[in-house]
């Protein structure tokens, strides 16, 4: 049995691109392409990257929200992707979601109370209606609303609240592993902090798991443990989160670091602008996928794709520039004037 919850190897979702008449298949948007990661019982994976690049595709292709093209995800030790409806269906008790959108996320003809009663009921989590009833306001409670908020529509709340009771809905059938979809990105900065705050408090409480999806790394930073970061549908960098903001190896990492805000204007970096737009995934660049627009790129960039290979410290890139990604009988010349 392993030690993981969670373990996704080789995932892959494409998207078709059909033209014409009848509609023919002229080619695929590959929004995620070969994602492979575990995540432990208890911990916080940060998953981070430019809008587009597959961040969110991925989370609900692991829920089957979506429906992967390939690859395996296992949970607890048992095959996801093969499971029929009926096992899905008991496997959502333990793989839930908080959605990006606070306010397009809730049903807005049913009151609070009504949501998180129905999915009680749903999943015969309650006995009887009193306590139904007392579940729901005892999940209010939790997420720091009033109990009486239970009788109130979507609309009478504010985004931060809206989004507490996203977390509440997800919390409503006592899951083991939550994906995070950005869960603060459309509320205000002030906020934030206290949803994130609250989000690992519940971790603590209840023993959670987070796949945590954003695209800035200074959301991150405080509440994973390890960070991965996307390009292009896969994973060009995974480490300890302290390892990764302190020794950044890739230079897509270095360049979103870069971009990063200090709050001590003495400490300031050198901005690391990157050229060019993301290229397109329905027609990915030859090799590494990033050389592009890469400042440190060089003539085999172009030609040979890296691996995400792993030093003795953990501490796994997707970079030519390293040997551990090099794939196995691939040969390359890098000289100084081309890292320059």
């Amino acid at each position: 049995m392993s030690d993981n919850l969670l373990e996704v190897h080789n995932l892959k979702k494409f998207f078709p691109i059909k033209r014409g008449l009848l509609s023919k298949t002229v080619g695929y948007v590959k929004a995620v392409n070969d994602l492979s990661f575990t995540i432990k019982p208890g911990e916080t994976l940060g998953l981070v990257g430019e809008s587009g690049c597959g961040k969110t595709t991925a989370g609900r292709s692991i829920l089957r929200l979506i429906e992967p093209t390939s690859g395996s995800v296992k949970f607890e030790g048992k095959e996801v992707t093969t499971m029929n409806s009926t096992q899905m269906r008991h496997l959502r008790r333990e793989m839930q979601i908080i959605f990006q959108d606070p306010y397009s996320s809730l049903n807005p003809r049913i009151t609070v109370g009504g949501m998180l009663s129905e999915i009680i009921k749903f999943h015969k989590l309650r006995a009887t209606d009193a306590e139904v009833r007392d579940r729901v306001e005892e999940l209010l409670e939790i997420v720091g609303l009033r109990a009486e908020s239970a009788r109130r529509y979507p609309h009478e709340f504010s985004g931060g609240q809206r989004q507490r009771i996203g977390i509440a809905r997800a919390l409503s059938v006592e899951p083991k592993f939550i994906v995070s979809d950005e869960p603060v990105s459309a509320l205000d900065v002030s906020i934030q902090s206290q949803v994130i705050n609250l989000l690992k408090d519940l971790q603590v409480q209840f023993g959670l798991t987070y796949l945590f999806i954003a695209h800035d790394l200074s959301v991150v930073e405080h509440i994973s443990h390890r960070v991965a970061v996307m390009y292009l549908g896969e994973i060009v960098e995974i480490s300890p989160a302290k390892e990764l903001y302190s020794n950044p190896k890739h230079p897509y990492t270095q360049a979103l670091l870069s971009a990063v805000p200090h709050p001590d204007p003495r400490k300031k970096s050198e901005r690391i602008i990157l050229t060019g737009d993301v290229p397109s995934p329905a027609n990915l660049p030859t090799g590494c996928h990033f050389h592009p627009r890469c400042p440190k790129a060089f003539a085999d960039c172009s030609r040979v794709h890296p691996v995400l290979g792993k030093d003795n410290t953990g501490h796994s890139t997707r970079c030519l520039l390293w040997p551990e990604s090099l794939p196995a009988g691939e040969k390359i010349t890098v000289t100084e004037t081309e890292t320059a």
